[in-house]
């Protein structure tokens, strides 16, 4: 008996026990569409922050207020119980600026906020980056429309103001609307809006990047905030080969600038950061849930296997008569383990690929909902195909040697 008589056998077998078979495909369908719609939006989230930090340019250095140990970024505010730190100062970016010539090509200092944004009747709560001309080119932040801010307005702290389109369409009423010119109240203090930011969408995090409004660094400082630091200094280096050497030039101008002593970094009151050290601790991060909950659900995929055993054993024991009469004719061990493997196979492969499909539409769904990224790669859903057909040969070995081993005499005599 050939390899397609065998596959025949089986599908028969298959056919007249339609609802047990189909019972029985559905922990590998549970389990394959699990692991393919988790592992789809995990690696589309992962896929979403590459591409956010990238927009960003390689070659950006963050330096941040506060220690090394405690938390990077977060939200807007005191980034411990004891209140905000203070330590980074607007001479402190001239300083990186004027002394590390070799390494650094521009830098842009940052104060952020929240605060209340209110234009006619229409009142908004919003993020406020105060930021100098800089930020534009380092922070890539390109104008739709007008104009950014200019060095004459962050020196003379004019009331200029940048806005997002999320924030016009919480102001106006529509995303589209062209408020240049018009003046718009933050905190109670009156600016002129003189440009449009271009729409960028949600970041790495989810958070929307069109909602915010963007004012002269020195505005900000001493009428919006009534602060004399800043939350950050953006730097950008001439190339990504001089990020290290800038990173360790800032570090000691810092230190030096801050009359720190050792030991080091624990004395420090400040910590710089490169895109690519956060890209690769957000892309650690994404892998690490990904394979959490991968791993989660790949325990369907093992229920679905002990479920095939279990009914493939139920099966041997019903035809045991049927095999019996198939030894007795001349059909041998081979013969009937290639059999009972080939049903086993056929159940989990055609499991698999039904759970793909579902597992697709699925992740595409909670895309949809929610507004994730969703990202199927080919290698995942072939990988699917195969686990889910090695589950089916792994726990069918057993049903099939029970079978494969009956007494042929024993077997016709079973009732």
């Amino acid at each position: 008996m050939n390899a397609w008589q065998s596959i025949r056998i089986a599908l028969r077998a298959l056919r007249s026990n339609k609802m047990r078979t189909g019972l029985t495909m559905l922990g590998i369908v549970i389990g394959v569409a699990a692991v393919i719609a988790m592992v789809g939006i995990g690696q589309g989230a992962a896929n979403r922050i590459r591409q956010a930090f990238e927009s960003m340019g390689t070659n950006l250095l963050v330096l941040h207020a506060g220690s090394p140990r405690m938390r990077f970024g977060g939200p807007p505010g005191p980034p411990t119980a004891a209140g905000p730190v203070t330590s980074l100062i607007p001479a402190d970016a001239e300083a990186v600026e004027r002394r590390c010539p070799d390494t650094v090509a521009m830098v842009a200092q940052m104060s952020r906020g929240s605060a209340e944004v209110k234009m006619a009747s229409k009142v908004w709560t919003t993020a406020v980056v105060g930021a100098t001309p800089e930020y534009e080119t380092v922070g890539k932040r390109p104008i739709d429309q007008g104009r950014f801010l200019s060095e004459q307005e962050e020196k003379g702290r004019v009331r200029v103001a940048v806005v997002g389109r999320t924030t016009i369409e919480q102001l106006t009423g529509d995303r589209t609307n062209n408020p240049i010119g018009r003046e718009v109240l933050i905190n109670r203090t009156r600016f002129k809006i003189i440009g449009i930011l271009l729409e960028k969408g949600a970041g790495a995090f989810g958070q929307d990047q069109d909602d915010l409004v963007i004012i002269p660094c020195s505005t900000a400082m001493r009428r919006v905030f009534n602060r004399t630091y800043l939350s950050e200094i953006d730097v950008m280096c001439r190339s990504e080969s001089d990020m290290d050497l800038a990173t360790e030039q800032i570090v000691n101008l810092m230190r030096e600038r801050h009359k720190l002593r050792p030991p080091f970094p624990d004395n420090d009151d400040f910590n710089v950061r490169s895109q690519a050290s956060i890209l690769e601790a957000s892309a650690e991060s994404s892998r690490t849930i990904t394979a959490l909950l991968g791993s989660i659900a790949l325990v369907s995929l093992l229920v679905g296997g002990i479920g095939i055993m279990n009914i493939m054993l139920v099966s041997v024991t019903e035809r045991t008569r049927e095999i019996g009469i198939r030894k007795a004719v001349g059909a041998n061990r081979k013969h009937i383990l290639s059999q009972f493997l080939i049903e086993a196979l056929v159940i989990a492969t055609l499991g698999g690929l039904t759970g793909i499909c579902l597992g697709i539409g699925i992740a595409e769904l909670i895309g949809s909902l929610l507004g994730w990224n969703v990202l199927i790669q080919p290698s995942s859903v072939i990988l699917s195909v195969a686990v889910s057909a090695a589950v089916g040969i792994f726990f069918g070995i057993y049903p099939a040697r029970q079978a494969a081993n009956l007494n042929p005499i024993d077997a016709l005599r079973f009732e």
